[in-house]
């Protein structure tokens, strides 16, 4: 938990584990898709904090998904980097106008990508480059592990402080049960659904220790958000 996500959209196999092995080296949580519907669902169904887009693409191009993803409110937020053999200006001007963030000419070093993804994850995601999460009334300190709210500590467990993290990292987003346990108890953990449930309760009850306010909304039928309109209120 806490790591980046990186989705890496590259049709050549050997590119694609080349640029995996060099991420998660970097300490980055990897995801790959090796064509643009692909990426398209997994972007959908597992949003990632950046994608890192092959322009050249069998079937739909890296343009096309970059300007799918900038048509949709889920998406539009993503930040996309695109990989290209194309070095003209017309070409990397097109790219941009496409929607992308940043454009990386090939060949290019693992090393100069990683950094490219960090500076552009900086701008679009502070939260990730930042020790101190903020979030109305309650404050994460990432590197302690320590949460205050109104200047008072909250004692959570292991579990209750990974999903009040991500809840903070993403405010007013809501999480499907099934993605909370992938993103909190990690893909390959066994673990029921209502299990989620019972941790959620133990965060309210934290959050809520000194009479204030939920700001854990449950979406009927769904799953939760952090509600930080409610908490304002």
């Amino acid at each position: 938990m806490g790591k980046p996500r990186v989705l890496i959209v590259e049709d050549e196999e050997a590119q694609a584990e080349l640029l995996r092995y060099n991420f998660e080296r970097a300490d980055f949580n990897v995801a790959v898709a090796g064509d643009g519907e692909d990426a398209l669902i997994t972007i959908e169904e597992q949003p990632p904090d950046i994608v890192v887009l092959d322009w050249m693409l069998p079937g739909t191009s890296g343009i096309t998904v970059c300007q799918r993803m900038r048509s949709r409110v889920e998406t539009r937020q993503i930040p996309v980097i695109l990989l290209t053999a194309r070095s003209e200006e017309m070409d990397r001007v097109r790219g941009l106008e496409s929607g992308a963030d940043d454009y990386v000419v090939k060949p290019f070093s693992p090393a100069e990508l990683i950094a490219r993804v960090r500076a552009v994850l900086r701008r679009a995601r502070p939260s990730l480059a930042e020790e101190r999460l903020q979030c109305v009334d309650i404050t994460m300190d990432v590197g302690t592990h320590r949460v205050t709210r109104r200047g008072r500590q909250i004692h959570l467990g292991p579990i209750e402080f990974r999903l009040l993290r991500l809840f903070m990292e993403r405010p007013d987003r809501v999480f499907t049960r099934e993605q909370l346990l992938d993103k909190v108890w990690g893909r390959d953990i066994h673990v029921e659904l209502r299990t989620v449930d019972v941790h959620i309760r133990r965060l309210r009850k934290a959050l809520g220790a000194h009479g204030d306010d939920d700001v854990i909304r449950t979406v009927r039928g769904t799953g939760y958000a952090l509600d930080m309109i409610g908490a304002m209120n």
